[in-house]
């Protein structure tokens, strides 16, 4: 008797065993190649003008986008989002520059608001994208695709503010490039959305 239930103690072991390494193995599967995550990114930055960029900012969560075209758009709207704060910042700064012209200060109060309405544009992309999910996905994408357009802000806006030569050449140049990059980031955030509501059409 007792060597009949080890008989059935071993055999339910190897059964469980078996069924464990059966688990193991089928969430093993759906797990994403890393690979896979990067291949896809640089194939769908690849529809973007600013296709290198958009690698750049956007490799480094692989592991959060995986292969998903909705989480890649939501990634790269939050890059453009973050950056636009950024700039925000040393625009301020730079506002607080002694010597200022007239003109230089007209020209910092406008471009300030400019940014404030792309990242106003750009929190409401990101919120709309959490409800993509839903019924109303044509609706929701429509939105979207119309806030990060009027979020792509014109390169010269804010040309006037670095005219004279009150504002260091350095700070200039810092700021400029910070504005382009954020046009940049948000011109390929577009990208991604056209490329998502053709497939979601």
């Amino acid at each position: 008797m007792a060597t009949t239930f080890s008989n059935l103690s071993q055999q339910f072991l190897v059964i469980l065993l078996a069924l464990t390494c059966l688990i193991d193995t089928s969430l093993g599967g759906r797990q994403i190649d890393p690979k896979s995550s990067t291949q896809f990114i640089k194939t769908s930055c690849s529809s973007t003008r600013y296709p290198d960029l958009c690698c750049a900012s956007l490799l480094s969560q692989a592991s959060t986008i995986q292969t998903s075209p909705r989480l890649i758009v939501h990634a790269a709207l939050n890059v453009a989002l973050s950056n636009a704060k950024t700039t925000t910042a040393s625009m301020v700064k730079l506002s607080k520059t002694q010597g200022l012209q007239p003109k230089q200060t007209s020209a910092m109060q406008d471009c300030l608001e400019v940014l404030s309405d792309t990242e106003d544009e750009l929190t409401k992309s990101i919120g709309e994208m959490d409800k993509i999910n839903f019924s109303n996905d044509g609706l929701t994408i429509n939105n979207i695709q119309t806030w990060v357009s009027a979020a792509l802000t014109d390169e010269d806006t804010c040309s006037d503010v670095f005219e004279g030569k009150s504002i260091s050449s350095n700070a200039k140049t810092s700021v400029k490039s910070q504005l382009l990059t954020v046009a940049h980031l948000t011109s390929n955030a577009l990208a991604l959305i056209n490329d998502y509501a053709s497939h979601h059409a």
